[in-house]
């Protein structure tokens, strides 16, 4: 503890005597200072013993005295000794009124007593509180590094709580809540949820101060990791602002937490070299090969029905498959499952157990990128296959690689496959291409009619619609059947194809139906 003016007083050899301000000798005392100005509040920092012998004060004068005293209040000034001796044989009633009216500490200085020997013992007892802060520091760090070799992150948590007197809280890299200690502090800890959200997006180390839920507690977030981007956070909370002591056990957590995070790192670089090389074996058709390597790191996720997904990242977004990365290995980590996550050039490769979390989490993952997105570019997109098993790994690459398509294609974040064939395919005819291809081969047609000879494209279409029908084709036209018969052989004629084959009616279909949708 630093020195308080209640330890002065008991200090046997200063001889202190309290005047005023009796309850407030709990105080503690940053440091003693002389001054004899009559306004020395420009000089003081708040916390100081201001010791004095009245030689330039009217110590007599009481409204001089009221004004004296108040300022040394305000100022942060915790107590005023008096120096009795010197200039006045005892401290003058004006100066103990005012500093009982103030709820000053004042404080009765013998002649015998030199200023020096009172701001010695601040002196030493200050060194003293922070050499017992240093050493209770370095005590913490050898207990909590003990922890981390034995325990792992959670004997880290538990001791740092222990330290600090409160609780602490580890987060991983999508700000889902890891570990607490002790248990009771879950709930709390559940609830900064949002505040460890906003201090991921802000570039690693960072660190923030934070009211606790319903102002139970003071609480401090630390972001761990040395990348760019943080890899886990901290969070830690207490009663009242750190010491020092509790101030060194924290950042030795942070260090030890980092490390294991980092290392941990190395280890996933290590498990997903493995993973790239099973899903290779996969998708070459080696599924017995794909089984001896994954062993028992990957080997669980080939028993039962998996979903592969691919995703993409548009310009301006490279982080935005690391996260979808962190939400896959989050949900997975969270809720016991496997998952093979392998980068692949500017694409993100995803095989997760069919109806697991990790699934579920990237789902809902890209269901917040849709509502929240501004404009379809430069967004995550994603594509989801169908469940399979290590025999159709191939196909359901093929399966989530089409889905990703349609997903651009549609300017959507996620396209399951197994949805694609319950929409409808007119959309797919938005491409610039197809359209190219149909202004092509109708422009014939509607240069045609654009002289005022006949009206064959909405004859084409009316006739394409009633599936070759004449005499429905020509009542939906008002016309005769013979002048619809007409028309048809002018298209064969203009376009050089026959309307007997199916492929050029599907081909003038599809082009008629590009060509009017928006």
């Amino acid at each position: 503890m630093p020195p308080t003016l209640a330890s002065l007083v008991h200090h046997s050899a200063l001889k202190l005597t309290v005047r005023a301000g009796e309850d407030r000798l709990d105080v503690p005392v940053r440091w003693a200072h002389a001054s004899e100005l009559t306004d020395p509040v420009p000089y003081m920092e708040g916390g100081e013993l201001l010791l004095i012998t009245a030689l330039k004060l009217d110590a007599e004068d009481r409204e001089a005295m009221r004004r004296y005293v108040r300022r040394l209040s305000a100022a942060g000034v915790v107590g005023l000794g008096f120096a009795v001796g010197v200039h006045y044989d005892d401290i003058p009633d004006a100066l103990a009124d005012a500093a009982r009216a103030e709820g000053l500490p004042l404080l009765e200085v013998p002649r015998r007593t030199p200023f020096l020997a009172i701001s010695k013992a601040v002196s030493a007892a200050i060194a003293a509180d922070q050499y017992r802060a240093v050493t209770a520091g370095f005590a913490a760090q050898r207990e909590l590094t003990r922890q981390a070799l034995t325990e792992g992150p959670e004997g880290v948590l538990a001791a740092l709580a222990a330290q600090v007197d409160g609780w602490a809280a580890l987060y991983d890299a999508s700000g889902a809540l890891v570990a607490t200690a002790p248990e009771w502090a879950v709930r709390r800890a559940a609830r900064l949820t949002p505040d460890v959200t906003r201090l991921r997006e802000r570039p690693a180390p960072a660190s923030s101060v934070v009211a606790g839920p319903e102002n139970e507690d003071r609480v401090e977030l630390h972001s761990l990791g040395t990348g760019r981007r943080p890899r886990a956070a901290l969070a830690v909370g207490t009663a009242a602002a750190l010491g020092t002591a509790e101030r060194y056990a924290v950042h030795s957590a942070i260090a030890l937490l980092t490390l294991t995070t980092e290392r941990s790192r190395s280890l996933h670089a290590a498990e997903q070299r493995i993973g790239a090389a099973v899903l290779r074996m996969l998708l070459a058709g080696e599924p017995d090969h794909a089984r001896a390597v994954a062993g028992d790191l990957y080997g669980g996720l080939l028993d039962a029905p998996f979903r592969i997904i691919v995703a993409a990242g548009g310009e301006g977004n490279g982080d935005a498959l690391g996260v979808l990365a962190e939400v896959a290995e989050s949900a997975a980590a969270r809720s016991g499952e496997v998952v093979l996550v392998v980068p692949e050039g500017d694409r993100l490769v995803i095989l997760a157990c069919d109806g697991g979390a990790a699934v579920a989490a990237c789902c809902d993952h890209a269901a917040l990128r849709e509502t929240s997105r501004k404009t379809d570019d430069d967004e995550l997109v994603v594509g989801l296959s169908a469940p399979a098993g290590p025999i159709a790994a191939t196909a359901a690459y093929k399966q989530a690689g089409q889905a990703l398509s349609v997903a651009r294609r549609r300017g959507r974040v996620l396209v399951e496959h197994e949805h694609m064939a319950a929409g409808s395919v007119l959309p797919l005819l938005a491409d610039d291409a197809v359209r190219a291809f149909a202004d092509g081969l109708l422009r014939a047609l509607h240069e045609h009619d654009a002289t005022g000879r006949g009206d064959l494209v909405a004859s084409l279409r009316a006739w394409l619609s009633r599936h070759g029908q004449w005499d429905a084709a020509a009542a939906d036209l008002g016309v005769h059947r013979h002048t619809l018969r007409y028309r048809m052989r002018r298209v064969e004629e203009i376009l050089g194809r026959s309307l007997d084959d199916p492929d050029t009616r599907m081909e003038l279909w599809l082009s008629l139906k590009a060509t009017t949708t928006e």
